[in-house]
């Protein structure tokens, strides 16, 4: 991890600038300066759009009430590829992009799903046991309205705000039972 923050920080800095230099030496100091802030704008309407579709199919996957996995991981590489576009940089640029477009969004979805299938487990999704968004009848699960049994830290309890008695000392509540 360490060796991680080293290239995030220090690292891709140094490399984004020699870079940077590098095309300016080449077209010039404003044709440059103008690319970047071209490619900044580019990126801001790109992400814009991008980011819409995304809600847009995150919302369709619950109205459908289907587990938005992929829409997750499309939103969360939408604003990564966002935040890249809009870092000043040509490096980070193609990055950026690489995650915006749908196409290689969807391979780097591919290949972080290689990666992470049997790193992570999702415990206690939804309230009707496994696969509770993909299940058809109600909200718990293929029987319909009944809510699954309470389980022993389940508590169904009321509470009521205890008015204290002038000295500041909190009194318990009055009960039938008094």
């Amino acid at each position: 991890m360490p060796l991680l923050l080293i290239v995030l920080f220090i690292v891709v800095p140094i490399a984004e600038l020699f870079v940077i230099i590098k095309v300016g030496e080449l077209i010039g100091v404003v044709p440059t300066l103008i690319l970047l802030l071209a490619d900044a704008v580019g990126g801001s309407l790109l992400l814009k759009h991008q980011g819409r579709g995304a809600w847009r199919r995150f919302n369709e996957a619950l109205a459908a009430q289907r587990f938005p996995g992929t829409e997750v991981v499309d939103g969360v590489l939408i604003v990564v590829g966002g935040t890249l576009l809009l870092t000043p940089g040509f490096i980070t640029d193609v990055f950026g992009v690489f995650f915006l477009l749908p196409p290689t969004r969807a391979l780097t979805r591919r290949l972080l799903r290689r990666y992470t299938v049997g790193r992570v487990t999702v415990v206690g999704v939804g309230g009707g046991g496994p696969g509770a968004f993909g299940q058809t009848g109600g909200p718990f699960g293929p029987g319909g309205g009944e809510p699954p049994p309470n389980r022993d830290y389940d508590f169904d309890v009321t509470a009521e705000e205890v008015p204290s008695n002038g000295h500041h000392e909190a009194q318990l509540p009055r009960t039938d039972k008094d």
